[in-house]
């Protein structure tokens, strides 16, 4: 579970102090697709000095950071028409593995950053058009002082345990016969351990206990933050909920489904530290 911090190569700012002729470091987004320069089995984003010589048109763009020293922004282009055929635009999420992670990473906070940029270009409690705050992250109204930050939805992830084997569910909106882990957003109220026995015994209507951190990924698709668990069971049978989740079961590392979530994914991460925490057991 354990991944090497995106802060060791970038670090987030908001206020640019760079001249517009540096050469930088362009997330460039067409609805869901980023611009990318494919390079063997590789995929680069783009640095250049400027937007001007991708020949690119923005819509709006916002500044970032500095990734490796250099600045880097995420834009939101009036198209996805590109006039050289080393670029094109492509899907965030076929990106994984061809980008390197901590680029993978800063690309969906690009994402998530234009689509925020985008939807809030008005004051959700007025209506009045807002601005761009210069000290922080932030919208606000210059008529009833509403301020609106970028919308994080945080989840819960578990791996539930019962003797040596795991929980593993068909939801479905899952692919053929994908399984995966149980899983559910936060509600208003709850702390994140609470949401864990929630949704367990919402989906499949078993009780867990001991329950332990085991790590985190921000998730894109969309603005969610995925945090992932552990936990004991404790006592129930498998019920599946019927509407979100219609087959369960619990698998032994020698018997798991073929189907398993991708390894783009958090849910892929912790059934692998299961897979390596009970193979010899």
């Amino acid at each position: 579970m354990h991944r090497e911090s995106i802060y060791k190569n970038y670090i987030p700012a908001v206020k640019n102090d760079f001249d517009n002729n540096s050469k930088s470091y362009w997330f460039v987004f067409y609805l869901d697709k980023l611009l990318i320069k494919l390079n063997d089995n590789n995929a680069l984003i783009p640095f250049e000095e400027g937007l001007a010589v991708l020949n690119i048109t923005p819509v709006r763009t916002q500044y970032l950071g500095t990734l490796k020293g250099f600045p880097c922004y995420s834009v939101e282009a009036s198209s996805d028409e590109v006039e050289s055929k080393d670029l094109s635009f492509k899907g965030l999420r076929s990106l994984y593995g061809l980008l390197d992670e901590d680029v993978f990473i800063l690309a969906g906070k690009a994402f998530q950053i234009v689509n925020w940029d985008k939807t809030h270009q008005y004051c959700g409690k007025c209506g009045s058009k807002t601005y761009t705050m210069e000290t922080e992250r932030a919208k606000k109204c210059p008529k009833c002082g509403f301020t609106s930050y970028p919308v994080l939805a945080p989840a819960v992830i578990t791996a539930i345990i019962k003797d040596k084997k795991i929980l593993l569910a068909h939801n479905r909106s899952f692919p053929g016969k994908r399984y995966g882990l149980i899983a559910g957003f936060t509600e208003p109220g709850e702390t994140l351990e609470e949401c864990v026995k929630r949704e367990a015994m919402e989906e499949v209507g078993i009780r867990v206990k001991n329950i332990r951190y085991l790590g985190s990924q921000p998730w894109p698709f969309p603005n969610s933050l995925m945090i992932g668990f552990t936990a004991d069971y404790e006592s129930g049978e498998i019920k599946v909920d019927g509407e979100e989740i219609d087959a369960a079961d619990w698998f032994a590392v020698n018997n798991l489904p073929e189907e398993l979530p991708s390894e783009i994914s958090i849910a892929n991460k912790i059934i692998n530290w299961y897979i390596e925490n009970y193979k010899d057991k």
